[in-house]
């Protein structure tokens, strides 16, 4: 994928998080959140998962933890949702995680318990 591709479905992400946000208000439980982001990607033809597992792989040998993708868009760009008072340093390392694990570029951590959702929107990346 290249750069300006990543920019236009990061665009789209952050303006499907607006969407849902002036929708549906903070406050609410992250799932309420995941389901709407999903039915806003799907209606603008926007390829998503949810739910996505990833195992842990060591050396070559899958041990017993897998972790969940909140969503997973156009299989290159994570999304982390969260629905909380103060994003916690934990969550960042959850999503750089994921990004290490799954070898992808580009995440998003989105905190829909602000009065501002694109304050509330924070991009991290890895080697890109």
């Amino acid at each position: 994928m290249t750069r300006e591709e990543f920019d236009k479905i990061s665009k789209q992400i952050v303006d499907v998080c607006i969407c849902v946000h002036r929708e549906m208000g903070p406050g609410l439980l992250e799932s309420v959140y995941e389901l709407c982001m999903m039915k806003e990607f799907e209606l603008r033809g926007v390829k998503a998962q949810n739910q996505v597992v990833i195992p842990l792989i060591y050396k070559g040998f899958e041990l017993s933890k897998e972790f969940k993708i909140d969503i997973l868009v156009e299989s290159e760009i994570i999304i982390e949702l969260k629905s909380a008072e103060v994003i916690l340093p934990v969550f960042e390392a959850q999503l750089i995680s994921y990004l290490r694990l799954t070898d992808k570029r580009l995440g998003f951590l989105v905190n829909f318990n602000v009065p501002l959702v694109k304050n509330g929107i924070k991009r991290f990346v890895n080697n890109y």
